[in-house]
């Protein structure tokens, strides 16, 4: 079996040269690494296809984080990914974060020791350091896009939708059918997409000339038990809101069975409203009326986008902001 140790043998070199060679190029002379992947060649240590990508440096990958894979939300945009990826004879590495800052750093390692090409970032972090205040791509940065987050201050390439006015859409049809006691289940603190949720919400309250109250928002972290457990604290309140508007379809989801389990009638005494239009939201019992985002497209482009940055292209614009849609089904209704 042919060792690093053969290789450095072969090419003349130490193996702490070959080692970074192949993990790190840039380190090296273009000489040294010429020696070193004609050795790697010759003596069969890899596949030829991986020292031809490390000779034109580049791996034909590109890496996608995930904040939580188990989130049926992502499917449809990995799956947009793929296919523009696949038409360019790209591989698409899945990195499940959890929304980690170290799982985040830990692999976008991948792409400075030349293993992945680019970033698409389907949370709200930046994985890379980074100054508060900074307003400029650090030209440090390999080439990343964000899909559905966005940065409010640094201009990094980003794809999805108006949160804030897809918000205000939905709360207005609440308002619409005759609620004015309406409540929200939000999602992270530290999410800006729940921030311009949150502000759509308060858009919509103030033009019906409703008084904004902080004790109708109760904070969720997109899973399906925050969304029960959510429902279940506004059902104590004294007076229980008419309807209920979610950052996201599981927490919709989890606060509907909430109302189920404390006898309340979907959507006779409490109409709900999600946001995303996952698939189980047009199987659940009510049916859920939710904003649905073009899932497919936001991957679709952001690959696209990803691709003309590594061709060298500059991006058209900084944000790209696609439609959205009120999918109207049968958990919301008139109140009586």
């Amino acid at each position: 079996m042919v060792t690093i140790k053969d290789v450095a043998k072969l090419a003349g070199v130490s193996i702490a040269t070959v080692s970074r060679s192949l993990a790190e190029p840039d380190k090296v002379s273009e000489k040294t690494r010429n020696k070193v992947i004609q050795a790697v060649e010759k003596s069969g240590y890899v596949a030829n296809t991986l020292a031809q990508n490390f000779r034109r440096r580049r791996s034909n990958t590109v890496l996608v984080l995930v904040p939580d894979i188990a989130n049926p939300f992502f499917a449809n945009i990995i799956q947009g990914i793929e296919r523009v990826a696949r038409q360019f004879k790209y591989r698409v590495l899945l990195g499940d974060t959890q929304g980690y800052d170290e799982n985040e750093r830990i692999y976008s390692d991948l792409v400075s020791h030349k293993q992945a090409d680019g970033i698409i970032c389907l949370g709200r972090n930046i994985p890379f350091p980074y100054r508060k205040g900074r307003q400029s791509l650090d030209p440090a940065w390999p080439p990343f896009v964000m899909a559905c987050e966005y940065h409010r201050d640094i201009p990094v390439p980003a794809v999805g939708i108006d949160n804030v006015a897809a918000a205000e859409v939905g709360v207005r049809h609440l308002l619409s059918l005759g609620h004015r006691h309406i409540a929200y289940i939000d999602g992270p603190e530290d999410s800006i997409l729940c921030e311009d949720r949150l502000q759509g919400y308060k858009n919509a309250l103030k033009s019906s000339q409703l008084r904004y109250e902080k004790g109708l928002v109760v904070q969720g972290d997109f899973t399906l038990a925050s969304g029960y457990r959510a429902m279940t604290t506004l059902l104590q309140r004294k007076q229980r809101p008419s309807a209920v508007f979610c950052a996201n379809d599981e927490m919709a989801i989890g606060a509907m069975q909430a109302c189920r389990d404390a006898g309340c009638e979907l959507p006779g005494d409490i109409s709900v409203l999600g946001f995303d239009d996952i698939v189980f939201a047009e199987y659940t019992s009510p049916r859920l009326t939710t904003i649905h985002q073009p899932r497919n497209e936001i991957g679709e482009r952001a690959m696209t986008l990803l691709l003309d940055i590594l061709s060298g292209a500059s991006p058209a614009a900084n944000r790209v902001i696609l439609p959205f849609s009120l999918e109207l089904r049968d958990s919301t209704k008139r109140l009586e």
